[in-house]
């Protein structure tokens, strides 16, 4: 049977189970934005930017059209357009967006390698890779955990660098208390449908303590105008609008809620997998507050075992099987792909399960049966 056709599936994520657990507040609020017919811009817009501000800790928010603009916008605004020769340092170990987000600026990314405990960039190598052209680093914060931002930010002030913080997996994380952005320079986050607060299309924030600079990623963002005819530089167009800003108000009201169920989600595997050396589960830091975006183990054989979970209906899947070093994409960066050892090793066995906030209990126990069943029959 076509895993697609099965009633027990697990999906890898499951939107309309969300869309149909607030399907009035979120017919309300689209609604709403219709007779307000305020599509860009506008109160919607106005309301979401606001709540979301105060929500990642207070500060101020620009909202752009995507997580990708809002990392280079955050870089353009702090460092200005490179020409090239400027180094960032960063993960391979992470979507492609990261980097196109430094090209776009103008500037080179530089990697380091992963803790291969948490997938985290190792902050034990940034500060070997920091040259004399190196301009800012650009933490991961991967899956919903974040990097222990003090010691980042200790690095970053010694070299006079510029911090801005990829958090488009980890909204609503902590370390040590702290959330993305009160440690940076500033903090960008997508809202892409299936991040823990996502919209129904492309979207993005920048969000930072820094009322000047969130007020200038706007002006940026918006064809470089603050009025509506007249432009302080050339800027570009990439403005969150007003119907997925009326969605987002919605689910940011729920996301706490939501990020304790993910938790729990995440406390079944940790049980139902314990004591299985096959599998080995996500580690958490002490001092982290993860929020679980995605729920990632190792496996021997991964693309078998893949291959089995999803022919049994477990929509399983892998974040990210080709490191950015190794992207053909990059392959004028230069590097060979033993350069990043644990980053590769990682590549090869790393598995994502279903994890989302209407998941059962029962749901996770079929999820964690099939995965032993399936690391049990793979071969390489």
């Amino acid at each position: 049977m076509d895993a697609r056709m099965q009633p027990d599936r697990v999906p890898l994520v499951d939107l309309r189970a969300q869309y149909e657990a607030h399907q009035d507040e979120f017919d309300a609020a689209v609604q709403g934005c219709l007779a307000r017919s305020s599509f860009v811009g506008g109160p919607d817009h106005e309301a979401f930017r606001k709540s979301f501000a105060a929500w990642c800790g207070g500060g101020d928010v620009a909202l752009v059209g995507n997580g990708t603009d809002a990392i280079t916008l955050a870089l353009v605004e702090l460092l200005r357009q490179g020409d090239g020769s400027g180094e960032i340092v960063t993960t391979s170990h992470t979507f492609i967006a990261t980097t196109e987000a430094i090209a776009q600026a103008g500037y080179r990314p530089l990697f380091v390698d992963i803790d291969p405990h948490t997938y985290l960039m190792d902050l034990d190598r940034v500060e070997a890779a920091i040259g004399p052209n190196t301009k800012a680093i650009v933490p991961v914060h991967l899956y919903g955990q974040m990097l222990d931002m003090r010691r980042l930010r200790a690095i970053a002030d010694r070299h006079k660098l510029v911090v801005v913080e990829d958090a488009a997996q980890a909204h609503g994380a902590r370390f040590d208390g702290a959330g993305p952005g009160m440690l940076g320079h500033a903090a960008t986050f997508s809202f892409y449908p299936g991040k823990n607060l996502g919209c129904w299309g492309d979207g993005g924030a920048v969000f930072s303590r820094d009322a000047a600079l969130i007020r200038r990623i706007e002006m940026r963002a918006n064809h470089g105008r603050m009025e509506k005819y007249l432009h302080q530089f050339e800027g570009v167009n990439s403005r969150l609008d007003g119907l997925q800003a009326a969605v987002l108000a919605v689910k940011l009201r729920h996301i706490d809620a939501w990020t304790k169920a993910r938790r729990q989600v995440a406390a079944w595997y940790d049980e139902l997998l314990a004591g299985d050396n096959r599998v080995r589960r996500p580690h958490v830091d002490p001092r982290a507050e993860h929020v679980f975006h995605l729920y990632v183990v190792e496996v021997a054989h991964r693309d078998a075992v893949l291959q089995e979970l999803n022919r049994n209906g477990i929509g399983a899947g892998i974040h990210y099987p080709v490191p950015l070093h190794m992207q053909p994409a990059l392959s004028h960066l230069g590097y060979a792909p033993e350069d990043l050892p644990l980053t590769r090793k990682a590549a090869d066995r790393i598995l994502s399960l279903p994890i989302y906030p209407e998941l059962t209990r029962r749901q996770a126990e079929r999820v964690a049966r099939a995965l032993l069943d399936a690391v049990g029959a793979a071969r390489p």
